[in-house]
């Protein structure tokens, strides 16, 4: 068995093992552990990871602070040291033909074939419509305490509610810092009760909408309402949707799907089972793509958990192949 993968000779006409889709912590993670199980894996990846504006990883043992693009950086090397290989491109779709391979195409229209996919393509973030929330987002417009709370800590925070998610995160965020505010965006609709629990903790509530930030000098100073009022910050957390998409699983059929919290519905992602296998056989999955959730470091255990159950399959059909051999 050779794991060894040539990109410069890959050709229509050979086939991987793994293809992974997705280079971020799920994919690398999930990558190396098939390459050290002596698959032959190959990662596409777009070059577009989510965290690549926040200035480190976070919560991640031996990681902490280190830069997203220094960990992806490292993630690959370790892949390669077991002979898988790292491709930039674009997945624009697949399809399975008719020997039961896996063909996905590229934008650029490379194609590659292998007998089972790992796919691990993340989210993208919908943010709240505030005129230059985008352009700050990883920096002071946040969205995780865990990944950013610590960093923030005793300044003036935000929560920008635009569901009830919003009561619960002004919440949380208080445990981080005493100067708490959440502002009505629309959607917020806070009870008696959620407006009493807030006030407890002393967490105003502000009516909004917010139409827009106010920076100083490149640093974030406060949020104006469409009142002309100014809601003093340094950090403004923006919950938004979370959607994951994937025009690979797509186009074999696997759909996403709503997912909820706090009785209202915070984005969509693919279904998978505990070990990531999703309802096409052949295909797993890892990451944010089907746990909106998922930290870095929990994306890359469901990685490797994916890999593992990669493999078992393979170990399965295999051990199968030989008893029919032997039978005959």
């Amino acid at each position: 068995m050779n794991n060894h993968v040539d990109t410069d000779s890959h050709s229509p006409t050979s086939v991987l093992d793994v293809l992974v889709i997705g280079g971020g912590a799920a994919g690398l993670a999930g990558a190396t552990t098939l390459a050290r199980a002596r698959q032959a894996v190959l990662v596409i990846d777009a070059g577009q990871p989510r965290n690549a504006p926040a200035a480190g990883v976070h919560s991640f043992l031996g990681h902490e602070g280190r830069p997203p693009t220094e960990l992806l950086a490292l993630g690959r090397r370790e892949l390669e040291g077991y002979g898988g290989r790292v491709v930039e491109g674009v997945a624009a779709t697949a399809r399975r033909q008719a020997d039961n391979l896996f063909e996905v195409v590229l934008e650029d229209g490379r194609r590659f074939r292998a007998r089972r996919l790992l796919v691990t393509t993340g989210l993208r973030d919908e943010l709240p419509v505030v005129p230059g929330i985008e352009a700050r987002f990883g920096r002071d417009v946040l969205h995780c305490p865990f990944c950013h709370g610590w960093e923030v800590q005793d300044r003036r925070i935000v929560v920008l509610g635009t569901s009830p998610a919003g009561v619960h995160g002004g919440l949380l965020w208080r445990q981080w810092s005493d100067d708490v505010a959440v502002i009505d965006h629309g959607g917020l609709g806070a009870s008696a009760d959620d407006l009493q629990r807030l006030a407890a903790r002393g967490v105003p509530v502000w009516d909004g909408p917010a139409v827009g930030l106010v920076v100083e000098d490149d640093v974030l100073t406060g949020v104006r309402l469409v009142d002309g009022r100014v809601v003093p910050c340094d950090a403004l957390v923006a919950h938004g949707r979370m959607v994951a998409r994937s025009p690979v699983l797509d186009a074999l059929g696997v759909s996403p799907r709503d997912v909820e919290a706090f009785g209202v519905v915070i984005g969509e992602a693919y279904p998978s089972d505990p070990v990531g296998a999703a309802s096409v056989p052949g295909v797993w999955l890892a990451g944010n793509v089907t746990d909106l959730k998922a930290q870095v470091i929990s994306a890359a255990a469901a990685g490797v958990q994916a890999a593992a159950a990669i493999v078992a399959d393979v170990m399965a059909e295999e051990t199968e192949r030989a008893v029919t051999a032997t039978a005959s």
